[in-house]
């Protein structure tokens, strides 16, 4: 099983300026070089504890957090970085394979590697590319399922933030999977936990004054979106 947190003896990794330049457009310049000290400290230690990202970061910046994934122990790591790495790792390790057999290594191996890299590559997603993939956004059910978990932990009844937390879900998905800031939502797990404190619950059928009419035509709408498409 890879370790997940090492000390690399690699000291490189493949920079693309273009990809970056493009994924980084919406970060402040402060963002940026926490960014880049981030994704440095990844490469050399591996996948970053929380403690390690506040360490950097100072306090939480929802930019900069949604550039990284957090994995099933708690560990934050760049996607395309890690992916990066594990190309460029796999790649030696098959030029020292064909070394050991005696297979003739290429006559110019910068250009040979740089090319290999290339092809590698070519159409991928950008290192810090902030839109989903459509593979990463939740059905209905796990939406509604992990908003489920996050109130059990605020202690408070989901019922009734049911029905706005789906109608969030819903203009969400007819956004585009952006935000009320029309950023695109790369770990939505994160949104939806600092979006949750600013829902409002319905509460017998009332919402914020609103009368049971228009509870009424909110559930509905909401209800025929919980239907198959």
């Amino acid at each position: 099983m890879q370790n997940k947190r090492f000390m690399s003896k690699d000291p490189a990794f493949l920079f693309y300026s273009s990809d970056f330049l493009t994924g980084t457009m919406f970060l402040t310049n402060e963002q940026i070089g926490i960014f880049i000290r981030l994704l440095c400290v990844q490469h050399q230690k591996g996948r970053l504890r929380e403690k390690d990202m506040l360490k950097i970061c100072k306090t939480y910046d929802e930019d900069v957090f949604e550039m990284f994934t957090k994995d099933d122990e708690n560990l934050f790591y760049n996607e395309r970085l890690e992916a990066e790495v594990n190309k460029r790792k796999a790649y030696s390790e098959s030029r020292r394979n064909n070394r050991k057999n005696k297979t003739t290594p290429p006559k110019n191996t910068s250009l040979t590697y740089v090319k290999h890299m290339e092809n590698e590559n070519e159409n991928e997603n950008v290192i810090i590319n902030r839109n989903r993939n459509k593979s990463n956004i939740p059905t209905k059910e796990e939406f509604l399922e992990y908003a489920t978990v996050i109130y059990k932990q605020l202690e408070k009844d989901f019922e009734p933030f049911k029905f706005p937390v789906l109608a969030k879900y819903t203009t969400w998905i007819d956004n585009g999977w952006k935000n009320g800031h029309n950023k695109p939502i790369k770990n939505w797990k994160n949104t939806l936990n600092n979006t949750i404190p600013h829902i409002k619950g319905i509460y017998n059928g009332r919402k914020n004054n609103t009368n049971t009419d228009k509870y009424a035509s909110l559930k509905a709408e909401i209800s025929k979106n919980l239907q198959p498409r």
